[in-house]
């Protein structure tokens, strides 16, 4: 099998790159940085917002790129997620038509407020009604995705976490380490389920979709719920950290989280806010998704959330 990798640098990039290679399938690794982050047969350092100019075939290609921080300027996530998608779905059209597999992200189907079982054949909201920018470039994304005309698959990873994380967790143990992790309190006193994914099951199901040819939309998801806030306290009590964690009513936060992302857009070149309302409304909603199809489809997840959790310890955080 041989395939293209974009994104091949990032968090779920490195992984596919590692566990691909354990198959025994030649990789090309395609990313902005000057050098591969791991080993594979050919690197292309090219930005996708340009036309991608590659003289080759390949049986498939995952679009593991993207911009996928919380907050940054509109253009970035149009540049990024839409721009270089259209542009990896010119050059496979151009190139054999491969099976073509993006990955997407399963806050396309958020709402601020508690959703839990979420299927694939769940409502997706509206342009105009996605929870932010980087959903609603997520979804475009996706639109873009079904129009190729070859075998294609939307994958959309739930929560990833994991060794190499740059999103989800770091921003909480940065927090953590600043010594405040509010906790973000609704009148109704609910409690916050969630689950997590390891990027060792995003990998794996991704390689599954490359070779059984799925075609389709998937939630990628170990369908493990935790209750978030006690599995925080837990994660950190392990890392010996024990950071103070005021109860901050929820409006107050997102009035605070609100003001912070309108001075940055405003003033701050869309630098990052210490906090920001959607990653409030991740900490104060519950968000879980079932596990169903993609357990049908691509069979049971190679690791567990506390396996997963094992290994952050162990390395400490």
């Amino acid at each position: 099998m041989r395939i293209l990798v974009t994104g091949s640098n990032g968090f779920i990039g490195r992984q596919l790159t590692h566990d691909a290679l354990e198959r025994d399938w030649e990789v090309i690794g395609l990313g902005r940085a000057l050098r591969p982050a791991g080993a594979v047969k050919s690197y292309l350092r090219h930005d996708l917002a340009e036309p991608l100019e590659l003289d080759t075939q390949v049986d498939a290609v995952i679009h593991a790129a993207g911009l996928a921080t919380p907050w940054a300027a509109p253009v970035e996530y149009q540049r990024n997620n839409v721009l270089a998608t259209s542009n990896v779905i010119a050059w496979a059209k151009d190139h054999g038509r491969p099976s073509l597999y993006y990955v997407s992200s399963s806050s396309v189907f958020y709402r601020e407020a508690d959703q839990l079982g979420i299927t694939e054949d769940s409502p997706i909201p509206a342009d105009a009604e996605q929870i932010n920018i980087y959903s609603r470039t997520k979804l475009a994304g996706e639109r873009l995705t079904r129009a190729y005309p070859g075998p294609c698959g939307v994958l959309r990873p739930r929560a990833v976490f994991g060794l190499g994380d740059t999103v989800l967790l770091p921003r909480v143990l940065a927090a953590a380490r600043r010594g405040v992790l509010p906790r973000f309190a609704r009148r109704d006193g609910h409690r916050v389920l969630a689950d997590l994914t390891p990027v060792a099951t995003v990998s794996h199901y991704l390689l599954e979709a490359v070779a059984r040819q799925f075609t389709g939309d998937l939630n990628l998801t170990n369908g493990e719920t935790v209750e978030l806030d006690p599995f925080v306290d837990d994660l950190l009590t392990r890392l010996g950290l024990a950071p103070r964690r005021p109860r901050v009513p929820l409006g107050v936060a997102m009035a605070l989280a609100g003001a912070g992302e309108q001075w940055s857009a405003r003033f701050g070149g869309y630098a990052e806010p210490p906090i920001t309302r959607y990653g409030i409304s991740m900490f104060a909603h519950s968000k879980t998704f079932d596990a169903t199809r993609v357990r049908s489809a691509l069979g049971p997840p190679p690791r567990t959330v506390a396996q997963t959790v094992a290994e952050l310890v162990a390395a400490g955080g």
